[in-house]
């Protein structure tokens, strides 16, 4: 019975699609879930077979087994394992596909290689599409469990242009969990400020649908080029059937989250990383979830009564430096913190390998992250992707639009947060020197809690009596 060469519990769209994806490229799969309507769908297909009985899942895998989880992140994650690690032999390899946070994959990692085991914890991007066409695939864990999973994982990844998957092991314990999460945290960003261009061009310039549409397909043709430009463009396109209306202003105005981008804002503040524009993006979509106060505030806040008055079409030019100068700090802020984890947990991480793997199937790929690889091909230990000539000249270049548009939406009273936070994000890191004295002083004054000076050698500490005994 022993003639699969992979299982998946969890026969959900993600779980179904991937399955799918692997059985057309030639392995056979067995598909593990207790709902008979799932089971059917799965068996539906050509090299795919369901189970619902465990027992019998296992006895169709070739070994070392090779189980990929595709369950809610996690107890359902740790129950699953409970449920099937008295079923297994030693050496057996369990895949965790899920959006798991990395210190739970690290936990996991630990606790079955105690127990004889192997594990992978698997960042997947891509969605419903990518999972069964390609998807974006960031496996780590176990190096060794990923030599039996790298021609099924390689072979079902996204490819670029060279036939190069976009899928390779990132490192140990929980680092392909944490560079998903990190991904994660960058869509995040990357789609707010989309969405702050988008309220820019239709609030101060009154652009409809149609005008929105042919704009961002035009952004999508130069350095935006990326499936989220891609696919906003034809967003504006789209028509409501019930009403006529276009479907974008049907669409109730308040964002769902699932954790990521929180999580990501959380290890940033843990690890001691500024990642202002991914944070702002996590608190637009909280602001966003406050409709009624927000109405409420509409009509009792005041506002500026201004309105436009320029060139529209320099002015759209200067909307799409704003994003694209934005949308550097934001992964510029990413990178950061997978270099900080990597120092912190001793991975190992490759940047530019990362960029990589990002570059198809995913949900954040775009043109420039060829980019990012050829910048940490230059210099594997650039302190920040800002630094990198090409970032920095690009920065430059689009300083005078993005400081415009950022001065325009205060005077019109539009909110642009994640544009602001990634400029002070920019001016900030640019700054030899920051307030942090003054903060310092207020410290050391009601806290004693000391200072360096800037005439003393870097580590020597000084505390000022500032009043009269």
């Amino acid at each position: 019975m022993s003639v699969c060469d992979i299982g998946v519990v969890g026969l959900g769209v993600m779980g179904l699609n991937l399955a799918r994806n692997m059985a057309g490229k030639g392995f056979r799969v067995a598909g593990l879930d207790v709902d008979a309507g799932k089971r059917a769908a799965f068996d539906a297909g050509d090299g795919l077979t369901a189970c619902a009985d465990a027992d019998v899942f296992i006895a169709t895998l070739k070994t070392p087994r090779r189980i990929m989880m595709m369950v809610p992140a996690g107890k359902a994650v740790d129950d699953v394992i409970d449920q099937l690690l008295p079923k297994l032999q030693p050496g057996d390899i369990i895949i965790d596909g899920g959006n798991s946070h990395f210190a739970d994959t690290t936990r996991r990692v630990k606790r079955l290689e105690a127990e004889g085991f192997r594990f992978i914890g698997m960042g997947v991007s891509g969605g419903e599409e990518g999972a069964l066409r390609g998807p974006s695939m960031m496996p780590g864990g176990s190096h060794e469990a990923w030599e039996h999973v790298q021609p099924i994982f390689q072979s079902m990844a996204a490819k670029v242009a060279d036939g190069t998957p976009c899928c390779a092991y990132i490192g140990p314990e929980g680092a392909g969990h944490f560079v998903k999460m990190v991904h994660n945290g960058i869509e995040y960003a990357d789609m707010q400020l989309i969405g702050e261009a988008y309220t820019l061009l239709q609030r101060a310039l009154g652009m409809t649908p149609p005008a929105l549409a042919a704009t961002f397909k035009s952004w999508n043709e130069g350095d935006l080029d990326s499936y989220l430009i891609a696919i906003t463009s034809r967003i504006f396109e789209h028509k409501d059937e019930a009403t006529g209306s276009f479907t974008v202003d049907m669409i109730l105005d308040t964002a769902g989250q699932k954790g990521t981008g929180k999580w990501t804002s959380q290890v940033a503040l843990d690890l001691g990383v500024p990642a202002p524009t991914i944070a702002e993006a996590v608190f637009a979509r909280c602001l966003s979830a406050m409709k009624e106060e927000r109405v409420a505030a509409s009509g009792a806040l005041q506002k500026p009564e201004a309105t436009f008055q320029g060139d529209r079409e320099a002015f759209i030019s200067a909307i799409r430096d704003a994003l694209f100068a934005s949308k550097i700090c934001a992964y510029a802020q990413g990178f950061a913190l997978i270099q900080a984890a990597s120092d912190e947990y001793g991975w190992t991480l490759k940047p530019g390998e990362i960029a990589m793997v990002w570059r198809e199937g995913c949900i954040i790929r775009a043109r420039f992250l060829s980019r990012i690889k050829e910048a940490y091909d230059r210099q594997p230990a650039l302190p920040n992707l800002m630094m990198d000539p090409y970032f920095a000249e690009a920065l430059g270049a689009a300083q005078e639009g993005w400081r415009r548009v950022l001065m325009e939406a205060t005077r019109l009273g539009i909110p642009a947060p994640a544009f602001s936070s990634a400029l002070a994000y920019y001016d900030g890191y640019s700054s030899a020197r920051l307030p942090a004295n003054l903060l310092q002083a207020q410290r050391d004054y009601f806290g004693a809690h000391t200072y360096e000076r800037v005439d003393q050698p870097r580590g020597t500490f000084f505390h000022t009596q500032w009043t009269a005994e």
